[in-house]
């Protein structure tokens, strides 16, 4: 089995149509094709062989797709890493992987050559020398490593989630099987596509039945994905909840979005008063709200067209199954809200450094908590794990702490999500401090070592942190003082 069959098979089935549009310019699929297989035969002439691990580093372009498919040909690993992060977290990754190559565009360069530098790892920026005659696609087997995406983990690092090809075969099947309608086949795309929901789509695709054209957004703007949706007739998109709050904060009705059917939001929770906005706003379409992680390859739940059920995320997709346990790995009683564990061809076996986070028989534990009802549809209700999903992203809150205790003036620091109506959650920082500092400095200061997805907008310099009995920050305090003391800046 290799993910790359797909494309190959997509190909011959669909032959020439028009597939991506990108700051408007037309891909063929017949080129994407060709640069793809070429592309693959100049990372291998590069040296890259079976296994070993590419980091895709770019803003989203026709090129990351295309290296998707080389990559696979070549029966190496995809490690794609959201282009926002930081030199060092940038040089972690490609050390922890130990990536043999690292694909970038030329903007984003500077920032690679800082993370590389003392490592032997050789860079492609321009992909046109090292498009050789096509070769042959390496065969791989289901159960070896396919992509390596890298999420936070319990100890503050970046963590690497080892999927294989059975694992992405199987979320994109299972995808497939729940969303797919005939006739629907024009998206406009704004996720990052080095994100685990943004590579499900890109998967995805080469698996329909129909051929299917998208408007390819570098990164999302609520304007641009409006006037692409109006001018193209688009009819489906899959988003994240912040997108659609900043959706509702243009003017829509000055748009034609008579042709969307169907509004895909995964990856955080989705507040049900915006939904019921958007739907009043946008009658044409229904939001359909799944739900999913890296380690399961993105997805578990999914809500089919037409059974849309407000408040929940679906229902667990072909293949998968969910329980609620407690704190003891036992059932929670019916009705009750426990941790989601899940079990499937979707879910990993491992991450890339050995650990595991399994229930003694082999469940995945989420870290989730949330709840199922008779009909087996699942809600999320809170996160186990101290978590913040900041417009879909994963923040985890040592990474801002760690970075923040460096600062000379910080003695102190303990980091929170407060809910946000635009991002779903925003990060929010305390500190204690030893010398005079401002909270615009700290927030300076945080921009320079942090991701743009990461660094907190809100920092309050307090007077002590407050502490379990056992010693630990105690972050209930901290949000419930968030709650009685507002929400604080937007």
């Amino acid at each position: 089995m290799n993910l790359a069959r797909l494309f190959e098979t997509a190909h011959e089935k669909h032959g020439e149509y028009p597939a991506l549009r990108v700051e408007g310019t037309w891909h063929s699929s017949g080129r994407l094709f060709d640069r793809a297989v070429r592309f693959s035969a100049g990372l291998r002439a590069l040296g890259v062989r079976p296994g070993d691990r590419v980091v895709v580093f770019m803003a989203n372009c026709p090129e990351v797709v295309i290296s998707y498919h080389a990559i696979w040909r070549a029966g190496a690993v995809v490690t794609p890493i959201v282009f926002l992060v930081t030199p060092a977290e940038l040089r972690h990754m490609i050390d922890d992987s130990g990536a043999v190559a690292v694909i970038t565009t030329a903007e984003l360069l500077p920032k690679v050559q800082a993370a590389i530098t003392g490592l032997d790892v050789p860079v492609v920026v321009d992909f046109a020398p090292h498009e050789e005659q096509p070769g042959p696609l390496v065969d791989r087997g289901a159960d070896e490593l396919a992509a390596l995406l890298y999420t936070g983990g319990t100890t503050g690092r970046s963590k690497g989630v080892a999927l294989t090809h059975a694992n992405i075969d199987a979320a994109s099947a299972a995808s497939r099987a729940v969303s797919f309608v005939p006739g629907i086949s024009r998206s406009v795309t704004a996720l990052p596509l080095s994100h685990s929901y943004g590579m499900l789509v890109t998967v995805g695709t080469q698996q329909i039945p129909e051929p299917e054209s998208s408007v390819l957004l570098r990164f999302f703007d609520a304007k641009a994905w409006l006037r692409a949706a109006s001018e193209f007739r688009v009819q489906q998109a899959a988003v994240v909840p912040s997108m659609i709050s900043m959706l509702l904060a243009e003017p829509l009705e000055d748009f034609d979005l008579s042709a969307l059917r169907n509004v895909f939001s995964g990856a955080a929770p989705l507040p049900r008063a915006v939904a019921e906005e958007f739907v009043r706003r946008v009658p044409s379409a229904q939001i359909l709200e799944g739900y999913g992680c890296t380690e399961t390859a993105g997805i578990l739940t999914s809500t089919p067209p037409g059974r849309a059920r407000p408040g929940t995320v679906g229902l667990p997709v072909p293949g998968v199954s969910l329980r609620l346990v407690g704190f003891d790995d036992a059932p929670v009683p019916p009705g009750e809200p426990g941790e989601i564990v899940a079990s499937g061809p979707n879910v990993m076996a491992a991450y890339w450094d050995g650990t595991r986070d399994f229930t003694p028989d082999g469940w995945l534990r989420t870290g989730d908590v949330g709840t199922i009802d008779d009909d087996g549809y699942l809600s999320i209700i809170d996160r186990k794990k101290d978590v913040i999903i900041r417009g879909g992203y994963n923040v985890y809150p040592r990474d801002v702490e760690e970075a923040l205790i460096r600062h000379p003036a910080v003695t102190g620091c303990a980091v929170i999500g407060r809910p946000d109506n635009r991002l779903g959650e925003e990060v929010v920082a305390m500190v204690t401090v030893s010398s005079p500092v401002t909270a615009d400095d700290l927030r300076e200061y945080a921009k320079t070592v942090l991701a743009a997805t990461k660094y907190p907008r809100e920092i309050r310099i307090v007077d002590a942190i407050p502490l379990t009995s056992v010693g630990k920050v105690d972050r209930k305090r901290l949000r419930t003082g968030l709650t009685v003391d507002g929400a604080g800046p937007g």
